[in-house]
């Protein structure tokens, strides 16, 4: 594993690492942020998943998480949103291919040798992570934001015990029946839909539920209200008593100034259930 950079913040460290993926086969590239408790002894740990055309760096530098994150002694993964390189398929739109793995491990050519997300963040990083780091992988939480939120949405739904919370900002809670989703899982699962229920979190609340505690935000400004989708989810809520906290921010729209108002909020959510 390679240190690309260490930086003091908030009393921890912000550091930007990269290591060869045996999931991916490409090099891949995460932030974590370690809080002053970590050189004491091993901290919970709370992931941040981001939304198409990031990289690892959006939300390490744009959401404001580590202030918070200190506060409360937790650690904060922030995971790369696709494998890359010159060798990794891609497409020329932007919501397809490199920067859009939509946290998925794809089946179908040419996505299927590199596109492997899924296995990368559940599996390979949070090993390489208890291994290197103070990090106690026994109490873990997770967060995303758009495509991030569908991410920890879906992997928390389909990885019973995981989780200790989940939470999400203006997440993708209907993929199956959105441009956001259709586009993406025929490519990477082909046409059948019954592959795509394991990664719909709409389809997969009806059908599992979940076993956190969960809170959503979204905006209602959201510019991507429609692909978004967030009333079909709040339907499969209220059908299965899902116990959920689901807020519409009045005026806010899509952005990391949406995400970095609502942080705060968030963190103290995860530090409840990650301490307790």
């Amino acid at each position: 594993m390679e240190t690309k950079s260490e930086n003091r913040c908030f009393g921890g460290v912000q550091g930007v690492y990269a290591h060869a993926s045996r999931a991916t086969g490409t090099e891949m590239t995460f932030g974590l942020f370690l809080p002053e408790e970590a050189e004491s002894g091993p901290v919970p740990l709370l992931w941040f998943l981001s939304g198409l055309t990031c990289t690892h760096e959006n939300a390490m530098t744009k959401a404001g998480a580590q202030a918070f994150a200190a506060e409360h002694g937790i650690a904060l993964c922030f995971p790369d949103t696709s494998p890359r390189g010159d060798g990794v398929a891609d497409d020329d739109a932007f919501d397809l291919g490199q920067g859009a793995g939509f946290y998925l491990d794809a089946t179908e050519q040419p996505w299927a040798k590199h596109y492997r997300m899924r296995d990368y963040v559940t599996d390979e990083l949070p090993a390489l992570l208890a291994g290197h780091f103070a990090i106690d992988t026994g109490r873990q939480s997770i967060t995303g934001h758009s495509m991030g939120g569908h991410g920890a949405l879906t992997l928390a739904m389909t990885l019973p015990g995981r989780f200790r919370s989940v939470s999400a900002f203006s997440p993708i809670c209907h993929p199956s029946e959105s441009d956001w989703g259709r586009k993406q899982f025929t490519a990477y699962l082909g046409d059948d839909r019954a592959r795509w229920a394991e990664h719909d979190a709409t389809r997969l609340m009806r059908d599992r539920g979940l076993d956190a505690p969960l809170l959503i935000d979204t905006g209602s400004a959201d510019q991507f209200a429609d692909l978004l989708k967030t009333e079909s989810l709040a339907e499969a809520i209220a059908a299965r008593r899902q116990p959920a906290t689901l807020r519409v921010q009045k005026g806010y729209d899509h952005s990391y100034f949406f995400v970095s108002s609502f942080i705060p909020d968030h963190l103290d959510f995860h530090a409840e259930a990650l301490w307790a």
